[in-house]
This record gives structure tokens, C-alpha cells and sequence, in this order.
């Protein structure tokens, strides 16, 4: 009988940051961990028909839940869009007062008994993706993952886009997405052959894709961001939950997408005007970061002591910039960043200045939303300001540049941040651009940076440790 030939085995090894699910598994580390761990992973998590099949109703599920979410967000655009956006000089008491009113609001209850759906709440989620993470540790991960947490989440969601606080929704639809397949693998015993980590970001991705109707976005979010899985054992649940879920949802509350495709390839010419906006943007993505984690714990210190009168300054603070920029400063910037992608922008030179302190005020003090449409909005008003004399598609290249770039210099997830322009913008002659300006800001980002947002606030999880009394 002829010797059966037997190729080497790929080396088993714990993959980068030693992350992973408490159950075990090895995983492949180095360059090729997005791609070789499938025939590794698929080992010990087999992806069984009936699992398959109950993931589809999952994603149903998951649409349904996510709904709400979108609704908010759509209420907050109808309310800004009562302001005379870019137009200080008209004044109508009611809409400051009403963003200083509902500031403080939020704040009374995120500071109090509503503590615990403060943030976006994926911080759960990167948590329990740790390796063997010890038993206090994970029920920890999880407290801000179940259904009271959630359910005060969604009580200060309401709340901050009334008031119109600029975060966005990508991290609470995440953060829901995973509680919601969580709530169900508790559930169905068929989906408990997912391990708990993976379940979570599995979830989480899906989530976000249900919120913005991009399956791949999903995916993207969960490989780069949140999951120590890689292969089909991510890939497939995900696409599977997300595809479903998108048939739920709507476009409402994402005004930042471009309802026109826009084509033609870019021009060579503009290479070097890119290359240096991608440098220039990056930069202020750092700078935001900075900002961001240097406010955060001063603002958060002062509210857990002195609260009344930082929340009061807070408030009158955002209300009065509201009034100053005319309503550019609220919400996510998603009214900003349309127009702007679509090389159209109305926004006057400075809405950078607003687009930069609402933010960081709105983050730093709790509020329960991400920064990503943030950091797109920034990078979208600063380079409209640089480009405003180009032809309008030159202009909404380069300003898709600048939009990636600081996104990516402060979340340093590069092929997430790239595909997140590209389906808001729709270019897709201008998406490898698009992928170099991001890998080069999220190279910026990693020198000069310091951590990032979410692993910042995954630090600062053990915040929500219970101590005596219920507290």
C-alpha cells in the first residue's frame, strides 16, 4: 500500500492579546489570523444545519429590537432639523432651552437611577472576548448586557435624542444586538454550540448591520473590533443574523447616506491633495482622542461629586453652543456629513469647532451612543473647508478621505472604517483610496493616539461592580 502523504500542520498558538473564549480553542496568531483559524474553529464549533436554520428567526428577532433604535434617531434629525442649521443670528428660546432641559435630564438619570445604561455598552462585549477570564469577570461583562441595563439604555436613548446630545447609534445597536442573541441562546439549547464570546460579538455585529442595512459592515466591525474568533464561525452566524435582520429595519435615522450613486474614478492628480488631507485629518483624529480621554474621567469625577452644578454647566453649556452654531452641534452630525459626502456641503467654516466640543461633552459625561458618525461628521466639515473651491465630485472624494481618516485615526479598526464611508458615499471606484487613507490614519493613530475609546472604556468597566447596598 503506497504511504498516505501528510501535510504539516499550521502551528497552534494563542491568538494576539490572548484573546479568546473561556471554553478553549487554539487559534492561529500573525498576519493570516483573519483567514486560517476557520479549520481550526470549525473543529470545535461546527456550524450544524439546525443551527443555521435557528439563526435565521434570530435575525427577525434581532430587526425587531433594533427598530426602536432607528425611530429615536430619526426623531432627533426631525428635531434639529427645526433649527435653522448654520444660521445663529435667528433665535427661538424654546429649541436652547430644550437642549439645555433635556441635557440635564439624561444626566439626573445617567447619574443616577438609570447608572447602569450609561455608555454605549460594548464594552461588555470586548470584555468577555479576554482569555479565561475569571468568573467575577464575566458576570461583570455581562451586567451591562442584560435586560435592566438595556432596558435603561434605551430609557436614556430616548432621552438623548430629544435632547439632541451628538453621539450616534452604532454602539447601543450593537450593544442590543448582542443582549438580544444572548437573551436567546439562553433560550434555545441549539444555539449554546456558539460559545458565549462569540455569541456576544456575533451579535454585536449583527446589530450594527441591522442599523445601518449593511450586512458586510457587520462583519467587518466584528473581525476588526470585537470578536477573538476568525472564520466561517464568525462570518456565517453574523452575515446570516444581519442579512435577516436588515429585511426588519428601514433607512430611518441615517440621513448620512447618499440616496445618489456617485461614479467616476478619481483623478491622479488628487493623490497627493489626498495623501496630505489623510495626514492633516488623522491628526485631528488624534486630537479628538486626546481631548476625549484626557475629559472624560476630570467630567466624570466631577459629576459623581459635585453633580448639580457640573450638570447644570453641562447643559447650559451644549445648549448655548446649539444656539451659537444654529443647531449644527447636535446629534451625530449625520445632517453635516450627507451633504458633505455628497459634495454639497452647506456647513460654514467653522462647524468644526462645534463638531468637535458637543462631542466631547456628550461622550465624557455618559451619554449612551458611539462616536463613529462623530468622528466622520469631524473629518467631513474640516475637509469641506479645505476643498470648498473644487469641482463638487473632487470635492466629495476628498472629503470621504477626510472622513475615513479621522474615523480611523481614533477607532484604528481600518478596514471597518473604510467600508463605513464607502456605504454611506457609494463610490466604489473611490473605495481603495478609501482603504489607504484609513490604513495610514490608523497607523498615525497607533503612534500617537494612546488607546482607544473603546478600550478606555473596557478599562473603566470595573465602574459597574455592584458594592453594598445595590449600588
Amino acid at each position: 500500500m503506497r504511504p498516505r502523504l501528510r501535510l504539516p500542520r499550521w502551528p497552534r498558538a494563542a491568538s494576539r492579546g490572548h484573546r479568546g473564549d473561556p471554553g478553549g480553542g487554539h487559534r492561529n496568531p500573525g498576519w493570516f489570523r483573519w483567514l486560517l483559524p476557520a479549520g481550526v474553529a470549525e473543529a470545535t464549533i461546527p456550524l450544524s444545519p439546525q443551527l443555521l436554520l435557528t439563526l435565521l428567526p434570530c435575525g427577525l428577532a434581532l430587526g425587531l429590537v433594533i427598530l426602536p433604535i432607528q425611530g429615536l434617531s430619526a426623531l432627533g434629525f426631525l428635531l434639529q432639523r427645526q433649527w435653522h442649521l448654520g444660521v445663529p443670528g435667528l433665535f427661538d428660546p424654546l429649541l436652547p432651552l430644550g437642549v439645555a432641559c433635556g441635557t440635564l435630564t439624561v444626566l439626573a438619570l445617567a447619574w443616577g437611577p438609570l447608572a447602569l445604561g450609561r455608555g454605549g455598552g460594548i464594552s461588555g462585549v470586548e470584555a468577555l472576548q479576554q482569555q479565561s477570564p475569571a468568573p467575577e469577570e464575566r458576570d461583570l461583562a455581562l451586567l451591562g448586557l442584560r435586560g435592566p441595563a438595556q432596558l435603561a439604555r434605551l430609557v436614556l436613548l430616548a432621552g438623548t435624542h430629544l435632547a439632541g446630545l451628538a453621539v450616534g447609534i452604532e454602539s447601543p445597536a450593537a450593544s442590543f444586538g448582542a443582549s438580544t442573541l444572548l437573551a436567546l441562546r439562553r433560550r434555545l439549547k441549539v444555539l449554546e454550540a456558539l460559545p458565549l464570546p462569540l455569541a456576544a460579538a456575533v451579535g454585536a455585529g449583527a446589530g450594527l448591520a441591522a442599523a445601518f442595512r449593511s450586512p458586510l459592515l457587520g462583519v467587518t466591525y466584528a473581525l476588526e473590533e470585537l470578536s477573538s474568533e476568525r472564520g466561517l464561525p464568525l462570518v456565517l452566524p453574523t452575515l446570516l443574523l444581519a442579512g435577516v435582520g436588515t429585511l426588519v429595519t428601514s433607512d430611518l435615522g441615517v440621513p448620512a447616506r447618499v440616496q445618489v450613486v456617485l461614479e467616476g474614478s478619481p483623478p491622479l492628480t488628487l493623490l497627493p491633495w489626498a495623501l496630505l488631507l489623510t495626514v492633516v485629518a488623522a491628526l485631528l483624529g488624534v486630537l479628538f482622542l486626546r481631548l476625549l480621554l484626557a475629559l472624560t474621567p476630570r467630567l466624570q469625577g466631577l459629576l459623581r461629586h459635585h453633580f448639580l452644578p457640573t450638570a447644570l454647566a453641562v447643559a447650559l453649556l451644549l445648549g448655548l453652543l446649539a444656539q451659537l452654531s444654529g443647531g449644527l452641534s447636535l446629534n451625530d452630525g449625520s445632517l453635516a456629513l450627507g451633504p458633505a459626502l455628497a459634495g454639497q456641503s452647506t456647513s460654514p467654516r467653522w462647524a468644526v469647532l462645534p463638531r468637535l466640543i458637543s462631542p466631547l461633552l456628550a461622550l465624557a459625561a455618559g451619554a449612551p451612543g458611539g462616536l463613529m458618525h462623530d468622528c466622520m461628521a469631524l473629518g467631513a466639515v474640516f475637509s469641506a473647508a479645505l476643498v470648498h473651491r473644487l469641482p463638487p465630485d473632487q470635492q466629495a472624494m476628498l472629503v470621504a478621505v477626510g472622513a475615513t481618516a479621522v474615523f480611523s485615526a481614533a477607532c484604528r479598526t481600518p478596514l471597518f472604517c473604510a467600508v463605513f464611508v464607502f456605504i454611506l458615499q457609494n463610490n466604489g471606484r473611490l473605495f481603495p483610496w478609501l482603504l489607504l487613507a484609513s490604513a495610514l490614519a490608523a497607523a498615525i493613530g497607533t503612534v500617537c493616539g494612546g488607546p482607544t475609546w473603546n478600550g478606555f472604556q473596557r478599562a473603566g468597566l470595573e465602574g459597574l461592580r455592584p458594592v453594598e447596598g445595590g449600588r
